[in-house]
């Protein structure tokens, strides 16, 4: 794809066949450059700046040296070549406030497979430019850069790659730009603070690609650990203009009490899973994003097992609009992308047995951002307003229009289970106290709860799950009652490839 702006026009009809305009408006594509900092990185400088400190390669542990005996906001110019730290597993880079680190063309902080991070500590408004940094094994669920979550720190021009754990962690008006994440052991950022929440979070122009090389979700099944990015408990997050591809798992993952994201003109391609969970989270705007050949190995494999779960691109799992939590829009708005070539569409999921104090949270301890004390939401109360709703993650108030969904079976190679958007719920059964069992968080969701998808295009044969995951519709039943989803919307279903 080339780093240009890409306008992506719809064919809009009003028929099945027909190609006279109507319908939907044109969607663009993502509106700014796509990133592709990996192969393209800025050069940094050439010379040390004026009054800056310059770092020797040639003396192990010279940057952590000076960064100790140098006072707060010193600006560091790392000079060419390959610095390394002592051969201490625990040794890093612990900066002051308001520290600068330049790197020079051809810089590289190398953690030679044996320190576990490279910058950590408490310090705000940390500046890290043009430095690669790699080799560095930090463990499971840890980060190499901003290893403690402090606040303020400004990531960019950056390569931080090949390296265990996750190679970025995240703090409060943490600005990641034009930076590549590649190859790390799990996440190319783990956006998650021990103890509390972020805010202010910007992820912009980045390349992230081929994260989770160490695999984790065979090595943990089921431990939802892995992708190119985690965020968790983020309140207020830009991500815009990325090009996300390559990760093994899904793209972005947004994981438990995540609330007022953008999610805008970034390109989501060949990630192994789905391109977007947004899970457990509220009120978020996903617009003009270029989402193509994602999840072909996860939905495949699902598929191939005989499990009829409608495994989606897009995945909105108990996540849904909510005025009641301050946001910059009280739903969650999914319009003008594109969606090309995926393993399935988006899928609406509410889990009936996940919910505060439920063994089926698998969001261990943590309740909604309704209910501050999770114990509130036990028996006799949870049977009876306003426990009874607020102690459930809500998938509602998801608008999805103005999208343009194209498949063709013989670029996804596949026959069935490929081309599906659903709207579901389980049967509630578990735990025995539960107050949603049986239909009735299938009959909210699919209903009751205000999600809709309408005015957009589909190209391919699609199908549609609604209630549950035996319930599949045709078009027609789709778009009729009692469902009367996609109105406005149009459909070329041999457009897209073989049926």
């Amino acid at each position: 794809m080339p780093a240009a702006p890409l306008t992506l026009a719809l064919l809009a009809a009003t028929g099945c066949e027909s190609t006279r305009e109507a319908g939907p408006q044109p969607v663009p594509g993502p509106s700014g450059a796509v990133a592709r900092v990996c192969d393209e990185p800025a050069a940094g400088p050439v010379k040390a700046p004026a009054g800056a400190v310059t770092v020797s390669p040639a003396v192990a542990g010279d940057l952590a040296a000076k960064t100790r005996s140098s006072p707060p906001r010193t600006t560091f110019w790392l000079a060419p070549g390959r610095h390394t730290l002592t051969r201490d597993r625990y040794a890093q880079v612990v900066p002051k406030e308001g520290n600068r680190y330049l790197g020079a063309p051809g810089a590289v902080l190398d953690g030679g497979e044996i320190n576990q991070y490279a910058f950590g500590g408490p310090a705000r408004d940390v500046t890290i430019r043009h430095l690669t940094v790699e080799h560095f094994v930090a463990p499971h669920n840890e980060g190499v850069v901003n290893h403690d979550s402090a606040d303020g720190w400004v990531i960019e021009h950056s390569t931080i790659q090949h390296n265990s754990g996750a190679g970025l962690m995240a703090g409060d008006r943490q600005q990641v730009r034009a930076t590549c994440l590649r190859g790390n052991g799990q996440y190319g950022m783990n956006a998650y603070k021990a103890g509390g929440g972020i805010s202010g979070l910007v992820v912009e122009g980045n390349e992230i690609v081929g994260n989770n090389a160490d695999d984790w979700e065979r090595r943990r099944p089921g431990c939802g650990c892995s992708g190119g990015v985690k965020f968790w408990a983020v309140d207020g997050a830009d991500v815009r203009g990325n090009r996300v591809h390559d990760n093994r798992g899904p793209g972005l993952w947004a994981d438990t009490n995540n609330n007022d994201f953008r999610i805008e003109d970034n390109v989501l391609e060949a990630n192994d899973g789905a391109a977007l969970i947004y899970e457990t989270s509220y009120n978020a705007v996903i617009r003009r994003n270029m989402i193509r050949r994602n999840n072909w190995v996860e939905g495949r494999r699902h598929a191939e097992r005989g499990d009829s779960f409608p495994f989606a691109t897009v995945y909105v799992s108990e996540s849904g609009g909510e005025p009641r939590v301050r946001a910059r829009t009280d739903h969650i708005e999914i319009h003008h992308n594109v969606l090309e070539n995926n393993w399935s569409g988006i899928t609406l999921w509410e889990n009936a047995d996940r919910f505060c104090n439920s063994p089926a949270n698998t969001s261990s301890g943590a309740c909604t951002l309704l209910v501050r004390d999770v114990d509130r939401c036990v028996q006799p109360g949870i049977a009876t307003a306003p426990l009874r709703s607020d102690c459930r993650w809500k998938t509602q108030r998801v608008d999805i229009h103005h999208n343009r969904f194209v498949l063709d079976t013989s670029v996804v190679d596949c026959s069935v289970s490929c081309g599906r958007m659903a709207l579901l719920a389980n049967y509630g059964t578990y735990p025995d106290w539960s107050p949603y069992q049986g239909e009735r968080v299938a009959e909210a969701i699919t209903l009751e709860q205000g999600n809709r998808w309408r005015d957009n295009v589909y190209v391919g044969p699609w199908t549609f799950v609604a209630h549950d995951a035996s319930r599949t519709l045709d078009v027609g039943q789709w778009r009729g009652g009692p469902y009367r989803q996609d109105v406005g919307s149009v459909f070329r279903p041999r457009g897209g490839g073989p049926a």
